[in-house]
């Protein structure tokens, strides 16, 4: 009996899943354009709301051209108030881009898993997988699908939450290894294990690279954002509002450097 090759393409395989395939899925972190913040955001009718633990500046809410910092209402010239106006009308943009994305990177990292889990157990659409997609369906939707962005629950939580999912569904594919290699069936499954990495590149590699273009295409727009809180005039006790900041890393912009500064208008009044 074959054990020691199915086992190690069983430790092969389960990777596959949590990455998404031959090709990662799309960073969802901050600073993958090369900006970062420190803030947690929720965008709703009252406006775009940053928080964060440290002071000062724990808590910037704008909207319509009006600044409040740590519950303090503040005076801004006009043409803050419409550089704050064109802020909101960015983010508020954004945040249904990068929802669609979050929610494709859920589909292909579930059609990864269900091909791995079907080729090493033979249950396709199975029931199990098909209970973890909705429930990392509804995280997306209850959280950056309302507005609300926290770096806590994306970056690496997001990758885990689809790494925990994969797990779960362990004792189900050794206990079919298992059972195929006791009943004679060994050779049947470790030609499905072979096939299955071509199969997944060739299905997904498509998704995959143009999911990781339309992250790629929103790296204009965040720049944009950070040109307009660059421009701002106002200071609070000298100090300027840092809502984000360049770090430099600069690596997945150039895919949009072809993009023009203009993607995020200010909005008409």
């Amino acid at each position: 009996m074959r054990l020691l090759p199915i086992a190690s393409s069983l430790a092969l395989l389960l990777p596959l899943a949590v990455q998404a395939g031959p090709v990662k899925a799309p960073d969802l972190s901050a600073d993958q354009c090369g900006v970062s913040t420190d803030y947690n955001v929720l965008v709703d009718g009252g406006g775009i709301w940053l928080r964060r633990d440290a002071l000062p500046m724990r808590e910037i809410v704008f909207h319509d051209g009006q600044l409040s910092i740590d519950n303090h209402m503040q005076t801004v010239s006009a043409a803050d108030a419409q550089r704050l106006r064109a802020l909101e009308n960015g983010v508020r943009q954004l945040m249904p881009a990068v929802t669609g994305i979050a929610r494709e990177s859920v589909g292909i990292s579930f059609d990864t898993l269900d091909a791995v889990y079907a080729a090493l157990t033979g249950d396709k659409n199975s029931r199990k997988v098909r209970k973890l997609r909705r429930e990392a369906e509804r995280f997306v939707d209850n959280t950056i699908g309302r507005g609300r962005w926290e770096q806590d629950l994306f970056d690496e939580g997001f990758d885990a939450r689809v790494e925990e999912a994969a797990e779960s569904l362990s004792g189900s594919i050794a206990r079919s290894v298992l059972w195929a290699v006791f009943t004679g069936g060994e050779d049947k499954l470790e030609r499905r294990t072979d096939k299955l990495d071509a199969e997944l590149e060739q299905r997904l590699q498509g998704r995959t690279r143009a999911l990781e273009q339309h992250a790629l295409s929103l790296c204009a727009q965040v720049q944009a954002l950070d040109r307009l809180q660059s421009a701002l005039e106002f200071r609070l006790q000298g100090q300027a509002l840092q809502m984000m900041r360049l770090t430099g890393d600069a690596t997945m912009m150039t895919a949009s450097e072809d993009v023009q500064d203009n993607s995020i208008a200010p909005p008409s009044r």
